[in-house]
């Protein structure tokens, strides 16, 4: 690198949220495994928790357990990974992953992607999943189990402003069982020395948990792309009350098939941003 370039890596790191954006709600499927009306549990059980100031995430996942106990311990370790192998991903999912590797090394060969996943839903259920082995690095939340092999609590818990920590440490280079206590200070390891920079990441979510992270990658210059499902995109704004320093660079319908909108967006997004590490490359005679 000369001293009048900007520092770079040859990597390009996709970042997903899960629930509803990989795979329908975890917690809404894995109630209708079990038999539940997933509305009414949310309205019966969870929401009165928030109405008496729970955490959301911490509401929905006591409710949860305390239903597994009711049903004699129930959801078990082996419960949730038969049920993370048995959850199919949204249709086209599985082969978006081979194709925006495949556009980055039309565009640059010497580009690599890499694809993570931070969600403040259960990860045990995604470690699980079909998808898994296409991702470097996933967080979430994490059950601690009873002596039956029940839930008993969460041993791990990702807020909606932690998961920002999370792009942090894959800057960084640190993975999960690395984990330093310093992944805040991304703004003292030097440029040269990051694993990828967040003006090269990528990050896709559906909702309100995704915020942080859409207001994290408009400040250090990534890119952010926001999902939705049955509003209209006028309306996913105004629910999520997006300021201006947390809208997002494109707003697609969850539909991974090949021509669609969403699509699309991810491969220019991967063009785009190997085509900056080509300029950047000229400069340094790669």
């Amino acid at each position: 690198m000369t001293v009048s370039t900007k520092p770079f890596s040859n990597r390009i790191a996709v970042v997903f949220d899960f629930d509803d954006t990989l795979v329908p709600d975890t917690v809404d499927s894995l109630l209708s495994s079990l038999g539940i009306d997933a509305l009414k549990f949310r309205q019966e059980r969870i929401q009165p928790l928030i109405d008496k100031g729970w955490d959301k995430i911490l509401a929905r996942f006591y409710a949860l357990i305390e239903e597994s106990k009711r049903q004699d311990n129930k959801i078990t370790q082996e419960y949730i990974a038969k049920f993370g192998q048995e959850l199919a991903p949204f249709d086209g999912v599985t082969k978006m992953f081979e194709r925006l590797q495949q556009s980055a090394s039309e565009t640059n060969p010497k580009v690599e992607v890499e694809f993570y996943l931070i969600t403040c839903g259960m990860v045990e259920v995604a470690c699980h999943n079909c998808i898994a082995p296409n991702f470097k690095g996933m967080w979430g939340c994490e059950f601690h189990y009873n002596q039956h092999g029940g839930i008993e609590f969460l041993k791990k818990i990702v807020t909606h402003t932690e998961k920002t920590r999370y792009l942090f440490q894959l800057a960084k280079g640190i993975q999960h069982q690395q984990d330093d206590g310093q992944t805040f200070v991304y703004r003292d390891v030097p440029a040269e020395e990051l694993h990828v920079p967040l003006t090269q990441v990528i990050y896709i979510g559906d909702g309100a948990s995704d915020v942080p992270c859409f207001s994290l990658m408009n400040q250090e210059q990534g890119t952010a792309i926001g999902l939705y499902k049955d509003d209209k995109p006028k309306d996913w704004g105004r629910e999520l009350r997006i300021t201006q320093s947390q809208r997002v660079a494109n707003l697609a319908p969850v539909d991974y098939s090949e021509n669609s909108e969403l699509m699309r967006s991810l491969t220019l997004a991967v063009e785009s941003i190997s085509k900056q590490i080509s300029l950047q490359q000229l400069s340094v005679g790669e």
